[in-house]
């Protein structure tokens, strides 16, 4: 039995243009994801804005249905289990939304807004209901004078830790963070983490995190993936990657945050060139229309010519880079040579 709780093998999500004719164009927004999730563990997903994140989220919570691929949880693929099944799930995939206050109904209390999933999962009702609310308030560092507020009555952060309060009613065991923290003053932003670490540790919680700010990446997560163009081009331990980077796109995203004295993805870095637009994707490794290290190799051919495969770069550590050994890694060293990298579907 794998001790992995999530498996991503192969995802790939096409979305068709409308108006393109007989034979109907599609979008790649995710081209061939594999990742795993151990019980308990953090991955963080980077990147630009328009590499995929959201989508590998939406496919994982079944918001969107998949083109290619398997999504593997607990060892049940979710494209193909019943409707019985599915419902379970449900309660056992929660996600906590970016702006907290989009997230909470404005005519409902703190009360009500944390009661509705329990209720419209059968999970409590009357006086269990009301003693299950209060242990959620409390879990999240909420108090009973917050119990009959509205959302518009609330701070961000204490907005943000009713929408984890729902989140965690059902009982779940992934829970996927989309950009829990950015809506949020910085006092705020970790006062938030220590509260999502903490529940993590007391509800033996697996998290996916999807974050435009590094420092948040790095303070949660125990592994890091970093997409570009709908695949994940490097991933590895988060300290490792983020300290070591070793493809060039990864290296480039630090390089261009710690120009700007900032930590977040939020603004297009200054890489050269301009991203190749979904309709037409380059051949052959997609980043090469904007790589540094290509253009210090003297442009070599396999980068234009042959799709680069994973190979492992460090200790659990991967990267589709065709010259990944040519990367710098910390300290101005040189990297040891890149081997192919092991199936994923095995974890870590």
């Amino acid at each position: 039995m794998s001790s992995n709780l999530l498996e991503l093998t192969g995802v790939a999500k096409a979305f068709p243009v409308p108006g393109s004719g007989r034979k109907r164009a599609s979008i790649r927004a995710v081209d061939g994801v594999d990742l795993t999730i151990p019980q308990g563990r953090v991955f963080g997903l980077v990147g630009e804005s328009g590499s995929g994140k959201t989508t590998v989220a939406r496919c994982v919570l079944g918001l969107t249905p998949l083109s290619e691929g398997s999504i593997v949880f607990d060892g049940i693929d979710l494209a193909t289990t019943d409707s019985g099944v599915r419902r379970r799930l449900r309660r056992e995939i929660q996600i906590v939304f970016q702006q907290p206050m989009a997230a909470l109904n404005p005519r409902m209390t703190v009360d009500n807004l944390i009661a509705e999933p329990l209720t419209t999962h059968h999970l409590a009702r009357g006086a269990a209901l009301r003693e299950r609310v209060g242990a959620l308030l409390e879990d999240v560092g909420l108090s009973a004078t917050h119990l009959h507020r509205y959302p518009h009555e609330l701070s961000g952060g204490q907005a943000q830790r009713v929408v984890v309060a729902r989140a965690l009613a059902s009982g779940p065991r992934l829970v996927v963070l989309d950009e829990p923290t950015s809506a949020l003053d910085i006092v705020v932003q970790a006062q938030i983490l220590n509260l999502l670490v903490e529940l993590r540790d007391e509800h033996g919680l697996t998290y996916l995190l999807i974050s435009h700010d590094l420092s948040v990446v790095r303070h949660l997560s125990d592994r890091i993936g970093v997409m570009y163009l709908g695949r994940i081009v490097e991933e590895g331990p988060a300290e490792q990657l983020l300290d070591s980077p070793r493809h060039p796109y990864t290296r480039a995203l630090l390089a261009s945050t710690r120009g700007r004295g900032s930590t977040t993805l939020d603004e297009p870095p200054p890489i050269s060139g301009e991203m190749p637009s979904t309709w037409d994707l380059p051949s052959g490794c997609r980043f090469h229309t904007r790589c540094a290290l290509r253009e210090e190799l003297g442009r070599p051919t396999a980068c234009e010519t042959t799709d680069p495969a994973s190979v492992t770069v460090g200790t659990r550590h991967f990267a589709a880079c065709h010259f990944a050994d040519h990367v710098r890694v910390a300290g101005g060293g040189q990297p040891g040579p890149a081997t192919p990298a092991p199936d994923p579907s095995k974890g870590d």
